[in-house]
């Protein structure tokens, strides 16, 4: 078996996102006070960065208006916010190619209804039935995931059933069913295993996604509630700081341009990758 050679860009993501992972679960754990707790408001709000409070701890990013030291808040904030995009990502990508390889595989009225559900939801912005279905229930983490999963499913499930219609059409898969295999286990173990590759891109992709989003929603206030922390009700904290303490607004905002631009980037080459490999499968057939 091969060995993959990872590329430039695809090293530096993955080395950013495992430091950024890392740092979200030792940071807070190591952390001198809580990180949700207020304390002297007066003596520590809005201390700048790489500077000392009275007290004479260091805060390498500086404090919040209430005091709260802002490194050891976004790395907390880091940890939901991962964990929301890859969470939601993982499983709204798990809906889409179930969905996907059912309506494929069946045909008939399940592929027309299931795709013709998906086609009226793509219809619809995103970000509209992101608020609508963030209205509806009350904010918070739980909700921001199921609304993500709700929200996220149509484009793999198209992706998915595109390409187990092309993989039913294999030789082996015809050679499966004649030796007696069954339906279900030819899908679950010929036909999906093999058109996998674009689903598996798409979730990377739609981590960035995700992270955005929810970001987004606790920016408008749907999404994560204060004290929790999160990047988008952070910089919704600061934006009018902005003048005074250009720190509390910008800090988070560079953490969620770096996370999404990485796992972005990563996607994008994992895509490429793809596409090369499935160029050079289709020359080595002709």
């Amino acid at each position: 078996m091969g060995r993959i050679a990872l590329t430039r860009v695809e090293c530096v993501c993955l080395a950013a996102l495992v430091l950024l992972a890392l740092l979200t679960i030792i940071v807070p754990l190591l952390a001198r006070r809580d990180p949700l707790a207020i304390g002297d408001v007066l003596s520590l709000r809005l201390v700048p960065p790489f500077a000392t409070d009275s007290r004479g701890d260091f805060h390498l990013l500086g404090t919040d208006r209430f005091g709260r030291d802002l490194f050891v808040r976004m790395m907390l904030a880091g940890r939901l916010s991962l964990a929301v995009g890859v969470i939601g990502s993982i499983a709204a990508a798990a809906v889409g190619t179930l969905v996907g390889a059912i309506a494929a595989w069946q045909g008939g009225i399940t592929d027309g209804m299931s795709m013709a559900i998906a086609d009226a939801l793509l219809a619809i912005p995103r970000l509209v039935l992101l608020l609508v279905c963030a209205a509806l229930w009350q904010p918070g983490l739980t909700t921001v995931v199921v609304v993500l999963i709700a929200t996220g499913w149509m484009g793999v499930a198209r992706l998915v059933r595109g390409e187990v219609l092309g993989v039913r059409a294999q030789p082996y898969v015809d050679a499966a069913t004649a030796l007696g295999a069954r339906p279900r286990r030819v899908l679950l173990r010929h036909a999906l295993p093999n058109a996998l590759g674009p689903a598996i891109v798409a979730t990377t992709l739609g981590v960035g996604n995700a992270i955005l989003l929810e970001s987004g929603l606790s920016f408008l206030g749907l999404g994560i509630q204060p004290p929790q922390p999160s990047w988008g009700n952070m910089i919704a904290g600061g934006r009018d700081l902005i003048v005074a303490a250009p720190w509390v607004a910008i800090a988070p905002g560079v953490a969620l341009i770096a996370t999404v631009l990485a796992c972005t980037l990563l996607g994008d080459s994992l895509r490429d990758r793809l596409a090369g490999e499935s160029g050079a499968t289709l020359r080595d057939r002709a």
